[in-house]
């Protein structure tokens, strides 16, 4: 099975979903029109792709491996989603239109290793799932929360979401999973390869190849639990936060907080968004214009000016014992000012004090209000997000932002960015906002997604995660040596799918292709 493969027929379908139904009760699965709306993609480009012919939802492993068993003996095409709140990248929908969306939305056990800040989790389990288990439990422990916290723990690791926190970047939390493999069969990973070990949640690697990053994106396995490190809670949190008045400030900024971060000085993962970013929470579009096309510097300027914003700003954060956090913020503090920022506002927190829900993002507390950017257009909206690496350098950056900036205005979008700290990287996370209600705007939206991903390519950057109707374009510019990353991809889904029924496309990564030289 490739991509040109017709989906099953109708025959085949009703066999597969009756013996689906068998497994884990009729009333798991979903076949309905309104079940395949509710599993397409709710900020779609085009809502004719990407639709699902329906949907099952397991509750144990056990379930898991009889359907994906029953799945490869058809030649049937499955989709997993963990809680499907992907959003901005696809949501629930499938790459291959036609594909049964394995739903693991009900598995949702927690099980905590308090003395060694561990968690082993399901993939039902969301960000408000764990942060309550934990209030609940009075455990002295933090998880990391990305912008929209309504997704699960898991899936987010899984497609490399990001969170604020000293524990930011997600996936580098994994230690040991239990998977299951598109014949059926269940693996666990690192030390849970052996029997009884005692330390599968706490080394990460095991014996021999280390397979965690393997599931990572791809379309190799199904998780069906996770081991992931938490934050033990901190002494104090102190920081800034920090509002840069001009366009150019991007770069001072970022070669600011660079140094730092390598340095260790700062271990958090900071990110540095937009005025956009913080004002199309607060406001609509229309209370400020009516004229299509990018918003004038005009009403940028007064936009700012209403809700007191930089054009750039970012919350940096510092954690730990008192005493060590107390040094490193007086490092901090010097470098900051030396960059003149139009405000630095100092934060403190200590074990009792009250978070609020602005603050909530960089103290692990689950969020959701950031979605209200969806609303800005004041009708059905949403989001796409593209996302290149770039290097930890504030000129490269600022070329970055300025080309990315032109497009945004040619297109008439209006811009939301975001460059986020890895330890040696940054990711430019744009968002694309929709107008679900606009057929003009709409069309224009594929085509200025394509000219970034192009533009970026051109000087290097790849984007690290992607919209699934994106997924081979993205794919397609990691090229080196004939897209050999492709041919090895494709060489390891072919043996371990051979029915290639497990999310055909994911990560532009196909079935049937390893020996296929040009690409259809």
């Amino acid at each position: 099975m490739d991509a040109r493969t017709p989906p099953p027929d109708a025959a085949t379908l009703a066999r597969t979903l009756k013996a689906f139904a068998g497994i884990v009760g009729a009333d798991a699965v979903f076949t309905t029109e309104e079940d395949r709306d509710a599993y397409s993609d709710r900020f779609p480009i085009d809502a004719r792709n990407h639709r699902p012919a329906g949907a099952v939802a397991p509750t144990t492993t056990e379930q898991v491996q009889a359907l994906v068993r029953v799945a490869a003996a058809n030649k049937v095409p499955i989709w997993t989603i963990s809680r499907g709140k992907n959003l901005g990248y696809g949501t629930s929908a499938p790459v291959r239109a036609g594909s049964i969306i394995i739903d693991l939305s009900r598995m949702k056990k927690i099980e905590v290793d308090v003395e060694n800040g561990t968690v082993l989790l399901e993939p039902g389990v969301g960000f408000y799932d764990l942060y309550d288990y934990l209030q609940t439990h009075k455990i002295p422990l933090w998880l990391s929360v990305p912008g929209n916290s309504w997704g699960s723990v898991i899936g987010n690791a899984l497609d490399r979401g990001l969170g604020y926190t000293p524990y930011g970047e997600h996936t580098r939390n994994f230690c040991g999973l239990e998977v299951v493999l598109p014949d059926g069969d269940l693996v666990r990973t690192g030390m849970g390869a052996m029997t009884g070990a005692p330390s599968w949640n706490l080394h990460k690697y095991g014996y021999g190849p280390a397979w965690d990053q393997l599931f990572v994106q791809s379309n190799f396995g199904i998780v069906t639990k996770a081991n992931i490190w938490l934050m033990p809670q901190p002494e104090v949190v102190r920081g800034f936060d920090v509002e840069m008045d001009k366009m150019e400030d991007l770069g001072p900024l970022i070669d600011t907080l660079g140094p730092l971060r390598r340095e260790g000085v700062l271990q958090q993962s900071p990110t540095i968004g937009n005025w956009f970013r913080a004002a199309n929470i607060l406001t609509t579009r229309k209370q400020w214009t009516d004229q299509p096309g990018s918003l004038s510097d005009e009403v940028v300027a007064a936009i700012r000016k209403r809700f007191d914003l930089g054009w750039w700003g970012v919350s940096v954060r510092l954690y730990g014992r008192e005493s060590v956090v107390q040094a490193n913020m007086d490092i901090l503090e010097k470098e900051l000012k030396a960059i003149n920022p139009m405000a630095l506002k100092p934060y403190s927190w200590k074990p009792g004090d009250v978070v609020t829900p602005t603050a909530g993002g960089w103290m692990g507390v689950p969020l959701t209000f950031p979605m209200q950017s969806a609303n800005w257009f004041g009708g059905r909206g949403g989001h796409i997000g593209f996302s290149p690496v770039l290097p930890q350098s504030g000129k490269l950056a600022l070329e970055q932002f300025k080309r990315t900036y032109a497009r945004y205005k040619e297109y008439g979008m209006d811009y939301q960015a975001s460059f986020a700290f890895g330890e040696r990287h940054m990711l430019n996370v744009n968002a694309v906002l929709l107008n679900l209600d606009d057929p003009a705007f709409m069309k224009r939206v594929d085509p200025f997604l394509r000219s970034l991903i192009a533009d970026a390519r051109e000087h290097g950057y790849g984007e690290y995660r992607a919209h699934i109707d994106y997924m081979d374009l993205v794919a397609d510019g990691y090229d080196f040596n004939n897209h050999a990353l492709r041919r090895l991809n494709e060489r390891v889904k072919d043996a371990l799918d051979p029915a290639g029924i497990l999310a055909p496309g994911k990560s532009g990564i196909w079935p049937g292709r390893s020996n296929v030289k040009v690409r259809t």
